[in-house]
């Protein structure tokens, strides 16, 4: 019996339609079908993020119709056999079936093939290796990719092992659509094989690494498949500074229970060490963006520390040292980090006390320390952080003739 897809409004679409009417205008009605994620996602219920197309065609032979169609067509992987389509400003990666003619753990000399059998046998799952045409009926070539779809079971196409040694980054692949898919046993072939060949994801690059880890800790609830990683030693191979997981486990609560949004870095950050340090250690050995690593070791910084029982002045005091963000981290983190239950009305209180305060700035500059008598010079920054020590002291307080008779008084005290 022919399996189909449910609802097919994106295949329907404006935009899919005239992608599809351009390939087949040149290669006909059977060269182009929908492969991958979005057949998986569309099968089982899920949000189609990206539309994905196989081919019979070659690359030149894509752009081509592409361009005779009037559609963009952009060689983002031209020599692997992928062009992306850009048509009603959505893009379509489309790919020509491939098969493999040498891999070596990191890439793959692939050859072009006219096959659906030896592109699906190439693909690392077989929920993965579905295809579907424009009427949304869905070709299996494994025979098996459509029902583990329905189940939840993450299982490689063939041998686990041949899949892995093809390319090492699959390990992580694995762990991560066993986060975001994974229902019931996991697959012990895979977990072996998985176990078997992590020390070979030193070879694979930190960029790929660090994207495979964040979408996985990105999934509604990473725990089991990292609890696996964890068991395999897949996870002490890619992330040697883990502590362990007891603090990522009550964060993914907290961020359940209190409607969070998942924060895939915060709980990177959970795994580590507390200390700015191994923050930055992490952020280098991943080559996270520099925006990613001055956040992840702001967030791990420990002063001012934060507790549950802080006062709202204290608070604001942290608030105004560290900033909205980063407050909001700590916040989360050192609750995380708590075994007390009971303290979660005050730590929710400190997130919610930061949201609603706006944070003042200090209301003098230089120039008025410069007017009230100092010269110009470096008495003028120790004069200004005195006063606005003080202000921090007495709680932001915005009364102009209090902070300029505190500086008279700061300056009347400086030698120059």
């Amino acid at each position: 019996m022919t399996q189909t897809l449910g609802k097919t409004a994106w295949i329907k679409a404006e935009a899919t339609q005239a992608v599809l009417a351009a390939l087949i205008a040149v290669g006909g009605p059977d060269c182009v079908r929908f492969v991958g994620g979005c057949v998986r996602n569309a099968l089982i219920g899920k949000v189609i993020d990206d539309i994905d197309l196989a081919t019979t065609l070659t690359p030149p032979e894509v752009v081509a119709a592409l361009e005779q169609a009037g559609l963009k067509a952009i060689p983002t992987g031209i020599e692997h056999g992928t062009v992306t389509a850009l048509s009603a400003g959505k893009t379509f990666e489309i790919t020509t079936l491939r098969k493999d003619v040498e891999t070596d753990g990191r890439h793959a000399l692939v050859a072009f093939t006219k096959d659906w059998a030896e592109d699906a046998a190439r693909r690392d799952f077989t929920m993965n290796a579905l295809y579907a045409d424009r009427d949304g009926a869905v070709f299996d070539p494994t025979g098996r990719g459509y029902q583990d779809a329905l189940a939840g079971r993450l299982v490689f196409v063939g041998d686990a092992d041949t899949r892995i040694a093809e390319d090492y980054l699959r390990i992580l692949r694995y762990f991560r659509f066993l986060a975001w898919y994974g229902k019931g046993q996991p697959d012990a072939a895979a977990l072996a094989a998985c176990a078997a060949g992590r020390a070979r994801l030193a070879d694979c690059s930190a960029e790929r690494v660090n994207k495979e880890v964040l979408k996985l800790l990105g999934a509604d609830d990473p725990r089991p498949a990292l609890r696996l990683m964890a068991a395999s030693g897949v996870l002490g191979q890619v992330l040697p500074q883990a502590l362990g997981l007891t603090a990522l486990e009550r964060l993914v609560a907290i961020e359940d229970e209190q409607l969070f949004e998942n924060d895939p870095l915060l709980r990177l950050a959970a795994l580590l060490p507390q200390t700015a340090e191994a923050g930055e250690a992490v952020g280098r050995s991943l080559r996270l963006s520099n925006a990613q690593r001055e956040r992840l070791a702001a967030a791990l910084g420990i002063q001012p520390r934060l507790v549950s029982f802080m006062s709202p002045r204290e608070a604001r005091r942290a608030l105004y040292a560290l900033g909205k963000a980063c407050f909001r981290d700590r916040v989360k983190l050192a609750w995380a980090h708590s075994d007390r239950p009971a303290t979660t009305p005050q730590w929710r209180g400190l997130i919610a006390l930061g949201e609603g305060w706006s944070v003042p700035t200090f209301p003098l500059t230089g120039k008025d320390v410069v007017a009230a008598g100092v010269p110009a010079g470096p008495l003028v920054g120790q004069a200004l952080k005195e006063v606005e020590d003080w202000w921090i002291d007495s709680d932001f307080i915005m009364d102009g003739l209090s902070l300029i008779e505190r500086l008279k008084a700061v300056v009347q005290g400086l030698a120059y």
